[in-house]
């Protein structure tokens, strides 16, 4: 795995942090940390599109992202388990690895900056 592909797996991560604290951010450190989360999320998520596909940056990054804000969701926040969401979110993410498995690791190949 690339370097900007850890890129895209870091943003997703951050990705979790900021859609939490957009619902349950209420003064002005979670707002802070919200936008934080923000920034570095989506600085990663572009530095990683300038050298991989943007499309399939796009779609791993909020894939990834929306499956660890429901895990989060339900582990962190008591949200109701419930099977059809396991279900769809394993369809997903069974999406977002093809697509990761079908893309090349870099367009402009021996470019390491």
């Amino acid at each position: 795995m690339t370097k900007d592909w850890m890129k895209v797996f870091i943003a997703a991560f951050f990705e979790v942090f900021w859609v939490i604290g957009l619902k349950y951010a209420s003064d002005f450190w979670t707002w802070a940390g919200t936008a934080v989360a923000i920034f570095i999320s989506f600085y990663l998520m572009i530095m990683a599109g300038r050298k991989l596909p943007v499309g399939t940056v796009y779609a791993i990054f909020v894939g990834l992202g929306t499956a660890g804000t429901v895990f989060s969701e339900i582990v962190f926040f008591n949200e109701p388990f419930e099977v059809v969401k396991i279900i769809l979110i394993i369809i997903l993410l069974s999406g977002v690895i093809g697509l990761k498995l079908v893309t090349p690791n870099d367009i402009e190949e021996g470019d390491e900056s």
